[in-house]
Parts: C-alpha cells; structure tokens; sequence
C-alpha cells in the first residue's frame, strides 16, 4: 500500500541528548594495476538475508531501499546483502533458529513474540497499552538496548546480534460495528494475537478470541462471527478487514510493541573484520536518523487510505488513551507475569521489567 519515502531530514528523539579492453592489448602495465587494485580492494563479500514479509511495506522498503545501501557505502563496497523476501529461505516462526544455528541465512528478522519460549525478557515490550510512535518508539527501543544489556544477552545465548532495531505501526481497533468508544468492546468477540492483548481485552469486557492470521479473519468479521479485530493498522488494511471491519479507532499513542530485530549470526559477526563491524554500526546509527520521520509520514498515509477505501476512522484523544489504560489492568496483568516468570526461574525478571518500565516513563514523559 505504501512505499516508502526517501527522508533523510528526520531526527531521533534523544532519552539523554544523545546517533573492455582485450587481452592482447593488455600491457605490463595494466596488469600491474589490475594486481594492486585487487590487494587495496577486495571482492565484496555477500551477505544472505531473510525475511518474513513481501518487499513492499514500510519496513522492508526501509531495510531494503535505505538501511541496505547505506552498509554498501559505509563500508566502501565491501559488503553487499541479498535480500530473500515473504519466508524464501525461513518463516517468521523459523527465522530465529534458521538465523542462529542451522547457516540458512547471515542475517534475519527475529520477531521475539513468535520465540516467547526463547526470548523470554523481550515479551516485555508488549506489556504496555500506549506508548511512543515514531522517532520516540525508535529511542525507546535504542534506550533499552543500551541500558538493559539483558536483552542482547538474551539474543546472544541463539548465537544472534542485533544489528537493527525495527518498530512497527500503532494498534488500530477494526470493528464490525459502529463503535464510538472503546467501552463499546464490552461483550464482543475480539481476536488479538498477543497475550497481553487478550488479557486487555478481557479487563476490558470483552472476549478475547485466538485465530491464526490468514484470510480466515476476514471470513468471520465478514461473517459476524467476530466483532472485531485489535491489530497494527498497517496489519488490517493489508488483510482489507476495513472491509468487513470499517469502524476504525487508533491512536498514534496506542502502543504495540512489536519489535522487530534485525539479527546476524553470531559467529559471521565475529568473522567479520573490525572495519566492517564498524561500518553497520555507523549504517545503522544513519538510517535511524531517518525511520520516525518515514514512520510518521506513512502513518498518516495509512489512515488516508483507510477513509479512500471506506472505512470510517477516528483518532482517539488523550482522556480516551487514560480511560483504556485504566481498563486493560496491564500494572496487574504485568505484575503477573513477572510472577509466573519468577517461578520459572527467572530471577533478572523483576529488575530488567523495572528497567524497561522507567525507560517507558522517561520517554513518554
């Protein structure tokens, strides 16, 4: 639906300040040349990348189109990555372990709610019913990377770097129904695929509902099976739920969490050399200079496209944004699961929620 824009005038919201010739005609001194030219430069070494999603969204334009040209040039050409979309070599469910252990692809996109059992601490992040958009999402994310060395450490023990830190678009409410306010979700069928989300939905009055993600949703809306849909909003209008599900709630403010780790093996990490380690990193801090302002303006060209294609959409305000905090309970749906972590042995739980919480609060304050 929406391709992606070249920016490169956006900003990244700092918690602290803070990122043909023959061969006979060949001379002697040609050859020398040649010879001295492959010593000072190098084949480019290819690097084999994979992805869940088509080429074709905002993220995997921005990966693709910016991130990816942007580690050709700061490393002078000497790495080079081939991109392999929509599950070519692994699956969202797959990609972790494909990136990690089995050297089906150098580099993947590791989803953490699809490996909750391996990436436990990184279920954190969806815990929270609003949060940053934007160049702010981008520095949360960042902040906690830098602050809570928990969470690469997490990465690191499925033999995996995070090399960049992906966000996605805000929670979108479709419904079958006109629905003037989130109370209207008391005692209708609602699917999320999170299970922080499905606990909201229940503190909320409704019934949560679990379906795999496929057409099948768009069946039952359609159906009136399903009252309604809590899912990203770029999610929904790919699937065309607007459809079967035209009144549309969202808030730029209604967090998701659903982060996107852009990993690497970890031994081709360390078999790099260290010009080339540095050159992602400096790609990386480059490309997130850019990724709120392309965020924010494809955003709005969502919610654009959403009306185009008839769905009756409304931008929640502030007070709207307190009263479903209130709702959800997520302080007590958190304090839960931090237990339930607890008694499975995970005694860094308690700290590193702490730590991810403040940084929460420091950013949105």
């Amino acid at each position: 639906m929406t391709i992606i824009s070249k920016i490169f005038d956006g900003r990244v919201i700092s918690r602290r300040g803070f990122l043909s010739a023959s061969a006979g005609a060949i001379t002697s001194a040609s050859l020398l040349s040649s010879a001295v030219a492959q010593v000072v430069a190098p084949a480019s070494r290819i690097l084999t990348y994979t992805d869940h999603e088509p080429l074709g969204g905002m993220r995997t334009r921005f990966i693709n189109d910016v991130l990816f040209p942007a580690i050709g040039k700061e490393s002078n050409g000497r790495l080079n990555i081939v991109g392999h979309w929509e599950g070519q070599l692994a699956g969202s469910y797959d990609a972790l372990r494909a990136v990690g252990n089995t050297g089906v692809a150098d580099m993947a996109i590791v989803v953490p709610e699809y490996t909750a059992k391996e990436l436990p601490l990184h279920q954190i992040f969806k815990s929270f019913p609003k949060g940053p958009s934007a160049s702010r999402q981008v520095d949360f994310f960042r902040s906690v990377y830098a602050e809570a060395p928990a969470f690469s450490e997490e990465l690191k023990k499925n033999n995996v770097v995070p090399i960049f830190l992906a966000t996605g678009y805000p929670v979108a409410f479709f419904s079958t129904k006109p629905l003037n306010n989130l109370n209207g979700l008391k005692g209708e069928k609602w699917r999320s695929a999170s299970f922080w989300h499905q606990d909201f939905l229940k503190n909320a009055g409704a019934t949560p509902v679990s379906m795999h993600w496929g057409p099948e949703i768009y069946d039952a809306l359609k159906a009136r099976t399903l009252d309604g849909l809590m899912v990203n909003v770029d999610s929904g209008y790919m699937l065309k739920v607007h459809e079967a599900a035209p009144y549309v709630l969202v808030s730029k403010d209604l967090w998701l969490g659903h982060l996107y780790v852009l990993a690497m093996n970890n031994d081709i990490w360390n078999g790099l050399a260290p010009e080339d380690r540095a050159a992602i990193q400096r790609a990386a801090e480059t490309s997130y200079r850019t990724l709120g302002s392309v965020m924010d303006q494809n955003f709005d060209a969502q919610v654009d496209e959403l009306r185009k294609g008839g769905a009756n959409v409304r931008i929640l305000d502030p007070n709207e944004l307190e009263r479903w905090g209130a709702a959800t309970k997520y302080k007590d749906v958190q304090d839960a699961w931090v237990r339930e972590q607890q008694r499975k042995g995970a005694t860094n739980v308690g700290p590193v929620f702490e730590k991810v919480n403040s940084i929460m609060n420091d950013v949105m304050g």
